[in-house]
């Protein structure tokens, strides 16, 4: 028997296993698929990790010790494309941003609309009012393959892990981190707590021969400022520039919802396109993603034991701003479960509720 069995090799499953066999337990790390497959909340192509949060520094100060693990375990999957956000004058989050950025020591560089225009000619801000924090340091993650490796590294350590669905419970200790799957697993405890939703995500080429759109002339950027909530990646890799709306969309079940991107969705992000960046007003859509997010009512993560089983813990409502958190969750959720410690209550089951009211972004 083991220690400790993980049931979900995502981003949170991949670390939490990973720091429990570092700690010395013995770890079965189980997965129904395979670490970052089609249908998780962790695959996909890209996911910036950046250090902004608002007021929010606990999530600052876990992106901060999350990216030197990031860097130390996956360094060629790691790119640092810098990350940029538009933020207004006299905005709450932006102001927030930039003190809690400033207090937690994090480098930034703060850039006027005039200074915007120069450095990146390629994006149309039609806004006098908007201004630049760039986190230079910060970047995005090739996700599919940053959890596998991973998991690698982590039977590397001893970690025993397997595909398929467990019968009978094989360790003292249970971690559900099934991302999605959370709600469909424990529906009387999550079904109305955890909320997977449909989210579509757009790959355009830029110009034949056109760098601009590419690191290091373009960065990672956010825009929370927008209604429509967009956010984008250069093209990396050579797989496009990425462009996705950070907002819930319509409720998705993971094992049966349609992953085919719809007009609509398609048309919106063009009318973006030559609205901020012009130049891939016109450019092929090369790739499309329909994934989901699972977010709690909040957006705050879910790390607590079970109410009614104390061996079983439960971990996850990440979706949507938790997969560069994975290695400080990990850790997080690992000394918890091995000196017996209480999560914080901001993670606790107790304050997730069943009305979507989302302060965490």
């Amino acid at each position: 028997m083991y220690d400790i069995a993980v049931i979900g090799a995502g981003v949170f499953g991949a670390w939490t296993a990973w720091h429990l066999r570092q700690a010395g337990a013995s770890v079965l790390l189980v997965d129904a698929w395979s670490p970052g497959h089609s249908r998780s909340s962790s695959g996909g192509e890209s996911r910036i990790i950046r250090m902004g949060y608002g007021a929010d520094e606990i999530y600052t100060r876990m992106a901060m010790r999350s990216l030197g693990m990031w860097q130390s375990l996956t360094p060629d999957l790691f790119h640092r494309t810098g990350v940029l956000w538009i933020a207004r004058e006299n905005d709450p989050y932006s102001v927030a941003t930039r003190a809690t950025l400033e207090r937690a020591g994090v480098e930034t560089e703060i850039l006027s609309a005039a200074n915007l225009a120069r450095r990146y000619p390629q994006m149309q801000l039609h806004d006098p009012e908007a201004f630049g924090i760039l986190e230079p340091e910060s970047g995005a993650l090739m996700a599919r393959r940053a959890v596998a490796a991973v998991v690698e590294d982590a039977v590397r350590l001893g970690v025993t892990f397997t595909v398929g669905q467990l019968s009978e419970a094989p360790a003292r200790v249970l971690v559900y981190a099934c991302g999605p799957w959370l709600p469909k697993l424990f529906p009387d405890l999550l079904g109305d707590r955890i909320f997977p939703t449909r989210q579509e995500v757009y790959f355009f080429a830029p110009p034949a021969g056109d760098r601009r759109f590419s690191p290091p002339a373009f960065p990672a950027w956010i825009d929370f400022n927008d209604p429509r909530g967009p956010y984008g990646f250069p093209d990396l890799e050579a797989r496009g520039f990425k462009l996705a709306f950070d907002r819930h969309g319509d409720p998705f079940d993971p094992d049966t919802g349609d992953r085919r991107p719809t007009p609509e969705g398609i048309a919106e992000a063009r009318r973006f396109l030559a609205e901020r960046f012009p130049a891939l007003s016109n450019s092929p859509l090369v790739e499309t993603r329909v994934c989901q997010y699972e977010n709690t009512s909040n957006g705050d993560f879910l790390i607590d034991r079970h109410p009614g089983f104390d061996h079983i813990w439960l971990v996850g409502g990440g979706s949507g701003h938790g997969f560069k958190h994975g290695p400080a969750v990990g850790e997080y959720v690992a000394a918890r479960i091995l000196q017996h410690r209480e999560p914080d209550p901001r993670f606790s089951l107790s304050t997730k509720l069943q009305t979507q009211s989302r302060t965490v972004y």
